[in-house]
């Protein structure tokens, strides 16, 4: 069975007149009737039965008719279901967040007030493909040329985080190898910036002793500021609302630096409203580092 063979044969059934139903539908009689014939034919049985001049349903064309009446109208929706979902989906940014979480929340909170009606998606999945911007952070991230996605890179220092009575806290710098023996308090293994402080320790020559790990950057702070330990601290995408119980070092030896990678997908190059938001995300991160320079040459 066909399904303009199906619509047919309803357009029939539920006007009981092939001549009318022909008009209707904008086709040629015997092109109707002979669909009918080609069903009934296929079925092996007949669907309707002749009354004088017009027609009338047999028992089996009855059943059919019931049976395929939620389905066509089912179909019949599909069109108007497609558009609302394409709506929907011009509404949606899908942002991957596998870095920076806490800052790309906030911008998120502040774009959604002057955009009222878009809706965000949130994924954390490092093997998710189906993303509209994913935030990431690498060592040193190569952009590629070969692909019509966007980036933006900032690149961003580490320092090094110790509360404000530890005996290294007057220091201008200090040398990463100088803290071997000391307790850390860290990210959790399953973060990105956790391998890549990990290998930095490793260049220092030590695996770093870490007494305490969270997925919280703010439980990680706050452990800092209350002299459990030391730790590693992003200079601008962290914030410093904990300066007055906590000095940032800058770190002399390795030089301690990670990429924030902000990307646009391929898939999302022509989406209106991820586009906005990936350069409303990209001015954000921009601003808060203009913001932050200065940090450095005050700790």
């Amino acid at each position: 069975m066909e399904l303009l063979q199906l619509e047919y044969f309803y357009a029939v059934a539920v006007n009981q007149h092939v001549t009318r139903t022909a008009e209707q539908l904008h086709i040629a009689q015997p092109s109707l009737t002979q669909s009918i014939r080609r069903l009934e034919k296929e079925l092996g049985v007949p669907l309707f039965r002749h009354s004088g001049r017009n027609i009338t349903l047999t028992e089996y064309g009855v059943y059919l008719r019931d049976a395929v009446s939620p389905i066509l109208e089912s179909l019949h929706q599909i069109p108007e279901e497609i558009q609302e979902l394409a709506h929907v989906r011009k509404k949606t940014v899908r942002l991957n967040v596998l870095a920076a979480s806490t800052l790309v929340t906030h911008a998120l909170i502040s774009y959604k007030k002057e955009h009222d009606g878009l809706n965000f998606r949130l994924i954390q999945n490092s093997m998710c493909e189906d993303a509209d911007i994913t935030i990431f952070t690498r060592s040193f991230f190569q952009q590629p040329t070969d692909t019509k996605e966007r980036y933006q890179i900032f690149t961003e220092r580490i320092f090094l985080a110790v509360p404000q009575n530890f005996p290294y806290a007057n220091c201008d710098s200090v040398m990463l190898r100088d803290f071997a023996n000391q307790d850390f308090i860290s990210l959790s293994g399953s973060r990105s910036i956790r391998s890549i402080c990990d290998r930095y320790c490793m260049h220092a020559g030590f695996i770093p002793n870490i007494i305490y790990e969270s997925d919280s950057p703010d439980t990680v702070k706050n452990l800092i500021a209350g002299g459990l330990g030391v730790g590693f601290w992003p200079h601008y995408t962290w914030g410093q609302g904990e300066m007055d119980q906590i000095r940032l070092l800058p770190i002399a030896e390795p030089v301690c630096q990670r990429d924030l990678v902000i990307q646009l997908h391929d898939s999302a190059v022509n989406q209106e409203e991820a586009v906005n938001f990936f350069e409303f995300l990209s001015r954000y991160l921009q601003n808060l580092k203009n913001n932050k320079l200065n940090i450095a040459g005050a700790v």
